[in-house]
């Protein structure tokens, strides 16, 4: 049974993702740069005081303030993709996978403005009449019933990308592999099915509790650990990093030149690396997926361009900052040349040890525990959501039952199988929110170009 489903998801990935998805995610983001002249970018120091709360209003529609719904877009963002995404990236696509993940993310940025600006410029209603957001959301209000289809083409993709398929397998596969094995608790050798199922039993227990509390109780959550979880593994990083200075220059020329070649990839085909890197970009920062827009759209905030601004710093911390970090890492440390240092989470905790010992293991299973942890706490919001769309609120209490059960089963398949259940999901969710935002473009450019002119006529009286 389970061989079939992990074939099934195999499957539904290899035939979701294709050149075509490079168009819609690289050119897409291409062409918002563009089309707002990078003027968004000149912004970003206000971007920073909306996140303090300097423009915060009580009374502004929304459920959750517009740091909160960073922190709770950053938790979803800013988990298995930096840590286990990266590793596989170089491991399947060679270093030069790590350059197209940066152009996903530059790209990334310049998507998040217009998707998540519209997330709030566009929120509708749900069966209980409370004000929510997101790109099904967005096609149901702002286009015509023609589009229609794709709000609900979204949404049921999105309770499948939202699953907990990579975060509850990852977490997993680190205690097992360096809590019980490394320390002789476990034989390598087993068979680890029990132990697998253990864990994710008790994995399941614990995100119960704060996934049936709701979005406060989850973007409570996040908000305290994400700038926690970041500041300890970028501080990390920053020592490996110093210790290896000298080192650092030819690993950044390594990046480039295979992200041309692709000589490191796995059968050394080119489109193999650029293909696999924005995969493995779009699972990081999820720009153009438009999972992060629902959390977005939760904003308190009667101002859409401010959301959207808020919405970029996403991409610089989670893929410019974190990912990068985690890439050169392992390339620093060599152990992607080697064999028999696992795959995902594992070859992420051998390059740490490597550089820095047990302490740098011992960084890498705490980060492994909260990046894993607040993803999946975010997600269930994701997928919840989904579900209130489709069926009504009703909805939500079921979706989060089946939700919390599946990690059980996300922690006894194989990692191909769980990061191929949500590679080909989120293909499919990128069709809707880029056609939507792509045909609402002009909405954004024109509120943007009122916003910032009121915005530079305050500062100059």
């Amino acid at each position: 049974m389970i061989e079939q489903f992990q074939s099934l998801a195999s499957a539904f990935a290899q035939y979701a993702w294709g050149p075509w998805l490079l168009i819609v995610l690289l050119g897409g983001g291409a062409f918002f740069l563009v089309y707002t002249r990078f003027v968004p970018f000149r912004y970003m120091s206000h971007a920073g005081q909306l996140l303090l709360g300097k423009y915060d209003r009580a009374d502004d529609p929304g459920q959750i303030t517009h740091f909160q719904a960073l922190s709770s877009a950053l938790a979803g963002t800013i988990g298995m993709g930096n840590i286990a995404g990266v590793a596989l990236a170089i491991a399947i696509g060679g270093p030069g996978a790590i350059f197209w993940m940066w152009m996903t993310a530059i790209l990334g940025i310049a998507t998040k403005f217009f998707t998540c600006s519209l997330a709030v410029m566009y929120r509708g209603t749900d069966s209980d009449g409370q004000l929510q957001g997101g790109p099904m959301y967005v096609i149901r209000e702002a286009l015509a019933p023609k589009w229609r289809f794709l709000a609900y083409w979204f949404a049921f993709f999105g309770l499948i990308g939202a699953l907990p398929a990579l975060q509850a397998n990852q977490l997993v596969q680190i205690l097992r592999d360096v809590v019980f094995i490394d320390n002789g608790l476990l034989s390598a050798d087993a068979d680890h099915f029990t132990f697998n199922l253990s864990a994710g039993l008790v994995i399941t227990g614990v995100c119960a509790i704060v996934i049936f509390g709701g979005l406060h109780r989850i973007a409570a959550v996040a908000s305290r650990l994400v700038p926690f979880m970041s500041a300890l593994y970028l501080g990390t990083t920053l020592i490996a990093i110093a210790l290896n200075i000298t080192e650092l220059p030819s690993i950044i020329a390594l990046i480039v030149t295979d992200a041309f070649t692709g000589q490191a990839a796995a059968g050394g085909a080119l489109l193999s690396v650029i293909l696999y890197g924005v995969q493995r970009g779009a699972y990081s920062n999820e720009a153009g997926i438009g999972t992060e827009s629902m959390a977005h759209g939760a904003a308190k905030t009667s101002e859409p361009i401010r959301e959207g601004l808020v919405a970029m710093i996403g991409p610089i911390v989670d893929t410019l900052l974190i990912c990068s970090a985690t890439a050169f890492i392992i390339l620093l440390s060599g152990v992607w040349l080697e064999g028999g240092n696992g795959s995902g989470v594992t070859l992420t905790a051998a390059a740490f040890s490597n550089l820095l010992g047990p302490f740098g293991v011992v960084v890498v299973f705490i980060c492994v525990i909260c990046f894993a942890g607040t993803t999946i706490l975010t997600y269930s919001f994701y997928g919840s959501q989904c579900a209130s769309f489709l069926f009504g609120t009703g909805a939500q209490s079921y979706y989060r039952a089946i939700y919390v059960a599946f990690i059980v089963v996300a922690s006894v398949v194989s990692l191909d199988a769980a990061i191929s259940i949500i590679d080909g999901a989120f293909a499919m969710m990128a069709i809707p929110t880029m056609l939507s935002a792509l045909l609402l473009a002009p909405k954004v450019k024109a509120a943007a170009g009122i916003y910032f002119a009121k915005l530079d006529a305050e500062r100059d009286s």
